[in-house]
């Protein structure tokens, strides 16, 4: 009895929530880009796009060669994040991580593609 009243209020709190979070987001235009819309924000969105549409590699099957060709494009995601900061960024703390982040980032695509050249990938 105690489960089938549990559930008939779950079913009842459900029915009484959607409705109320349909009307909150029709005011939304999903065809528009959300959030700030700066020249940072536009070159951040530009860098995240490349880099997902630049991972989506064809999968080999060889989780060696997938890893290293999926990880570079992650790493250029990296690294042009990081030359986004110095661009537009202000923090000596993080202009100082971004330049990090470009040296690690860059000399481990270098032993990627080196890898994957000795490996004939």
């Amino acid at each position: 009895m105690l489960l089938r009243l549990t559930i008939a209020v779950a079913a009842l709190a459900l029915a009484l929530a959607v409705p109320a979070l349909a009307e909150d987001m029709s005011d939304m235009d999903m065809s528009k880009p959300m959030g700030d819309q700066g020249p940072s924000s536009q070159a951040f969105a530009k860098a995240n796009a490349t880099m997902h549409e630049n991972m989506m590699i064809h999968y080999s099957g060889d989780a060696d060669s997938d890893f290293a060709r999926g990880m570079i494009a992650h790493h250029q995601g990296a690294i042009d994040m990081a030359k986004i900061e110095l661009q537009y960024g202000k923090d000596p703390t993080m202009r100082k991580l971004a330049e990090a982040v470009i040296k690690a980032q860059e000399a481990e695509i270098k032993d990627m593609n080196a890898w994957l050249k000795k490996h004939g990938k």
